[in-house]
């Protein structure tokens, strides 16, 4: 497998955008020696190289992970909160603006599959992202941690928020409140992520996930993802007819016309079935 890194025409200083022949883009937070500490830079940054992903024709799911040993230890107490809080209040809001902006806003409705391979360190703010990802594969020896209580604030921005979405109420106080650490097996039994696998296997899985995505279609994925979101906060009978009308357009404007090819491969040709695997796509 090819992999080629992407160098933008403004170079990012706290990203990386690598993209192979499997049509995986990879997303890295780029900061190592900062455990990947999330910065304001970093928050503007995320948000072009999300832009450009999404517009990358060959891009088809997308990794997010971090280079070096962490993934990302949370937001940068030193440049987000004493430099921002220091500031006038629009550089302030601007932070904040910016942060939700590609954490939650970007990433948990992005037109493309996502996957969080979590390598590494993953602490507060850094949650958040986490579980927007679609879905998320660890490290069995990666170290979760909401230390936040440790230096006397509750979790920022939206990180209680994403741990409803995911852990159970019991396993999100108990670390909320007592700002221990776990693993990559805990964050699995609690749901936070998937899969926890072997640090040699982390990778080779990740893709092996990745590419099983990037072959199916891209427009029904994206319907069926944003779907399922959605309809959490709606009622039986608001999901019905919101479901419905997403099924109308997902099938009317898909470019693969999956729906036709998927019922002439099963009930005309026999050539797959459904329940054990995609359609090829002939388009």
């Amino acid at each position: 497998m090819t992999t080629t890194r992407e160098s933008a025409p403004d170079r990012y200083e706290t990203v990386a955008i690598e993209v192979d022949d499997s049509g995986i883009g990879w997303l890295s937070f780029d900061r190592p020696a900062k455990r990947n500490a999330m910065n304001p830079t970093l928050n503007r940054e995320m948000i072009l190289a999300l832009e450009r992903l999404e517009a990358d024709e060959r891009v088809r799911v997308v990794v997010l992970t971090g280079n070096g040993q962490a993934w990302s230890a949370g937001m940068d107490l030193k440049e987000y909160f004493r430099e921002v809080e220091q500031a006038p209040p629009h550089v302030e809001n601007r932070a904040r603006r910016e942060s939700a902006e590609w954490q939650w806003r970007r990433l948990i409705h992005f037109a493309k599959p996502t996957i969080a391979m979590v390598n590494g360190w993953c602490f507060g703010g850094a949650f958040t992202p986490l579980v927007c990802c679609d879905l998320a594969i660890a490290d069995e020896d990666a170290t979760f941690g909401l230390s936040e209580v440790n230096w006397g604030i509750p979790p920022g921005g939206l990180v209680s928020r994403a741990l409803a979405e995911t852990v159970p109420s019991r396993d999100a106080l108990w670390f909320i409140m007592t700002g221990e650490t776990f693993d990559g097996c805990r964050a699995e039994r609690m749901r936070l992520v998937n899969e926890a696998v072997p640090t040699e296997r982390l990778r080779a899985r990740t893709v092996e996930v990745a590419t099983r995505l990037a072959g199916m279609n891209t427009h029904v994925l994206r319907a069926a993802k944003v779907g399922f979101k959605k309809v959490q906060q709606l009622s039986w009978d608001q999901a019905e007819d919101y479901l419905y009308a997403k099924l109308d357009a997902a099938t009317g404007h898909d470019p693969e016309q999956g729906k036709q090819q998927g019922l002439t491969q099963f009930l005309d040709e026999k050539s797959y079935r459904p329940g054990l695997g995609a359609y090829e796509n002939e388009a």
